[in-house]
C-alpha cells in the first residue's frame, strides 16, 4: 500500500484542521460541482473526490476553492511541459527512477501531515531534465488527489542534498521553470506546504535557498529549515516515521518508491484523459488570461494571493 489512510480518530483531528463539516460537506461539494459546470472555459464536470481535495486544500472556502480550480485547470493549459505525454513508461521518467528517489511516505505524522523525501544516488552524474522531474512531481501530485480520501492536515517535504554540486545547481537554475513550477505548485494545486526540511547540507545550499526564496510566498520561505545532523530532523519528523536508509522503521525507500512508480503505471490511461480536460481560454468570460503576466515572463514576478 502507498498510503496509510487515517483513522476515525485520526480523521477527526484532520477535518477540524480543514474546517471541515460533515453537515455541510456534500452541499459545498455540489456548490462547487454547480459552479464548475456553469463556466465556460472549464471542464463541466470532474471527479467528486478531486474536487473535495481541492474543498479541503481551501479549508471548504468556497470562492477559494473556485479560484485554485480555475488556475488548476489554467495551468493544464499553459505548461504543456507539465501536463502532456504523462506516461510514466516513457523512457525519460523511467531513467529518473534510475537516478534518484521521490516518494510520499505511507504513514502520517501525530499533525495528520504526510512526509515526502527526495534524494539523487549519485553526485557524478549529468544534470537530469529539470523539466521532467518538476512533470514527475505533479503527476505524484495527482495521483494524491484521489488517493487521500480523507484529507491530510499538510504536507512535509525532506530534501537529502547530500549529492548536489555547484555543476547541478548551475545547469538546472532556469529562473522561467521555476517560477513556473512554483506559481503552478502555490495557485494551481490544493496544497498546503507546512514544512519544508534539506538535510545532509552543504554550504552550497545556502546558494539554493536564496536564489529560489524571491519566486516563493513569504510564509513558505519561514517554513524552510536546513539541517547539517539528522538528529535535528527528528524533532520534526518521527524518526518511526522515516525509511530504513533515514534510521527510521518505516521500509526501504526503494519499495516505497517502487510501489508509487507501479500506481503511476496504472494511472496511464487516467493522465492521457486529462490531456483534454484544461482551461479553454477562447471561451473565458472577459479578457483570456495573458500567460506571460501570470509567470512574471516581462521580468517582475507576480505574487497572487489565492490563500
Amino acid at each position: 500500500m502507498t498510503l496509510i489512510l487515517p483513522n476515525p480518530e485520526e480523521r477527526l483531528f484532520i477535518w477540524k484542521e480543514l474546517k471541515e463539516n460533515e453537515k455541510t460537506r456534500d452541499s459545498d461539494l455540489e456548490h462547487i460541482k454547480d459552479w464548475l459546470s456553469k463556466q465556460p472555459h472549464l471542464p463541466n464536470k470532474w471527479d467528486d473526490q478531486r474536487l473535495l481535495s481541492f474543498l479541503r486544500g481551501c479549508k471548504f472556502s468556497l470562492e477559494k476553492t473556485k479560484r485554485k480550480l480555475d488556475m488548476y485547470f489554467t495551468m493544464r493549459t499553459a505548461l504543456p511541459e507539465f501536463f502532456t505525454n504523462r506516461d510514466m513508461m516513457r523512457p525519460e521518467l523511467i531513467s529518473l527512477a534510475k537516478l534518484g528517489q521521490a516518494s510520499t511516505l505511507p504513514g502520517l505524522t501525530p499533525s495528520g501531515r504526510r512526509v515526502s523525501i527526495i534524494r539523487g544516488f549519485n553526485k557524478n552524474v549529468p544534470t537530469p531534465n529539470i523539466a521532467d522531474i518538476m512533470k514527475l512531481a505533479l503527476m505524484l501530485g495527482d495521483v494524491r488527489l484521489e488517493m487521500e480520501t480523507y484529507g491530510v492536515a499538510g504536507d512535509i517535504y525532506i530534501f537529502d542534498a547530500s549529492v548536489l554540486t555547484a555543476g547541478h545547481f548551475a545547469r538546472a537554475a532556469n529562473p522561467i521553470l521555476a517560477k513556473k513550477f512554483i506559481i503552478c505548485i502555490q495557485e494551481g494545486y490544493p496544497v498546503k506546504i507546512k514544512e519544508v526540511h534539506i538535510i545532509n547540507a552543504i554550504p552550497l545550499v545556502d546558494t539554493v535557498v536564496n536564489w529560489v526564496k524571491p519566486f516563493v510566498k513569504e510564509k513558505y520561505r519561514n517554513r524552510v529549515r536546513v539541517h547539517t545532523k539528522m538528529e535535528t530532523l527528528y524533532e520534526y519528523v518521527p524518526l518511526e516515521m522515516l525509511p530504513e536508509e533515514y534510521g527510521g522503521s518505516a521500509g526501504k525507500l526503494a519499495d516505497i518508491q517502487e510501489k508509487w512508480i507501479k500506481k503511476m503505471v496504472e494511472y496511464t490511461p487516467w493522465f492521457k484523459e486529462q490531456e483534454a480536460l484544461k482551461a479553454d481560454e477562447s471561451k473565458r468570460p472577459g479578457k483570456p488570461t495573458n500567460y506571460d503576466d501570470l509567470f512574471g515572463l516581462d521580468g517582475s514576478f507576480r505574487q497572487l494571493e489565492i490563500d
